[in-house]
């Protein structure tokens, strides 16, 4: 999909240095920002989110009243729309892995339109499938949302006649960790659990806003290391991003489950904030 409107440092065009580094490296960050009914929705989040991970990769942060009136330029007043926003370190000075601190970081935001999610998708629950691939385990950058996509490019071009809508992926230690663009959630005994992300993964915007509603409703969800035979035993799936809110799985492969009574619990506790007008 084309974006419909491309902001570089602030100015619109799409001219983006060769030698950048979130081009040779991979050497950044970005976030994902739903729009919706003229808002951007969350956006202190995505930005609270972006800080700490410039933080955690020694990248200066763009100034964030500067930064968040360009999203706001690019939110529609109406309608559905996707804005990307990469930050990169920015044009390399030199050649190497290594920054010569010079740089200049970069930020690029780009606006997608979107049509309205298909309402089964929330209502019956989507088909899941397990990925082959295992993702590596690097604290340093756990959590965060930095540019290096290349696991999850390989796990969404594996061989996959099902047509689920999403792979569940597991690290190189056999832990449970996400989906390739969601966060995964499963429901045992009236309990609710989510993967501790202290490993690898990313710590989703919608992940935390659930985490947070959900213990305020006095459905308090479990950060913990999860399994294969944790997610076989779930009475629940469900998965989260800040795009489609909360999909129920209604199976993985060929185990067939049920969008039960806690997932739409939250289902129903998310929709107020989902829905708010800007």
């Amino acid at each position: 999909m084309t974006p419909d409107a491309v902001l570089v440092d602030g100015r619109e065009g799409t001219q983006l240095s060769v030698l950048d580094r979130g081009l040779h490296y991979g050497d950044g960050l970005f976030e994902t920002i739903a729009c919706q009914r003229g808002r951007a929705r969350f956006l202190s989040l995505h930005l609270n989110r972006l800080v700490q991970g410039c933080a955690r990769l020694s990248i200066p942060a763009p100034a964030m009243q500067c930064l968040r009136a360009e999203i706001e330029q690019l939110v529609p007043s109406s309608g559905p729309a996707l804005i990307k926003l990469i930050v990169t370190r920015g044009r390399a000075s030199r050649r190497g892995y290594g920054p010569a601190g010079d740089e200049h970081p970069a930020r690029v935001l780009l606006r997608y339109p979107a049509s309205p999610d298909d309402p089964s998708l929330m209502r019956d629950g989507i088909v899941a499938r397990f990925g082959r691939l295992r993702l590596g385990e690097n604290p340093a950058l756990a959590g965060i949302k930095h540019l290096n996509r290349l696991e999850q490019v390989l796990a969404r071009v594996e061989s996959d006649p099902s047509g689920a809508l999403e792979t569940l992926l597991f690290s190189s230690s056999g832990r449970l960790i996400s989906g390739t663009m969601s966060n995964v959630f499963v429901v045992r005994d009236n309990e609710v659990a989510t993967p501790r992300l202290d490993r690898c993964g990313v710590e989703g915007v919608m992940r935390r806003v659930l985490m947070r509603t959900a213990t305020e409703a006095g459905l308090p969800v479990e950060e913990m290391r999860l399994t294969q035979t944790d997610l076989d035993s779930a009475q629940e799936v469900f998965l989260t991003n800040a795009r489609i809110g909360i999909w129920p799985v209604r199976a993985i492969q060929a185990r067939s489950l049920t969008p039960g009574p806690l997932t739409r619990r939250l289902q129903e506790l998310m929709r107020p904030l989902l829905e708010a007008r800007g």
